[in-house]
């Protein structure tokens, strides 16, 4: 998910410099919510795995 984050992000500078702007703006409005999502979900699987290690250890 993060690799698609940085494919659009990319795609939205380069749309950008070439004066496509609504593309751009599409594109980084996508890179924005598949960064937050895998920031979410990071965070998400983060804690699932420190608490099925504790319940594992215990």
């Amino acid at each position: 998910m993060l690799k698609w984050a940085l494919f659009f992000a990319i795609v939205a500078i380069v749309a950008g410099l070439l004066g496509f702007t609504g593309i751009a703006a599409g594109a980084a409005s996508i890179a924005k919510f598949l960064f937050v999502l895998f920031l979410i979900l990071c965070a998400v699987f983060l804690v699932l795995g420190f608490v099925v290690t504790k319940k594992i250890i215990d």
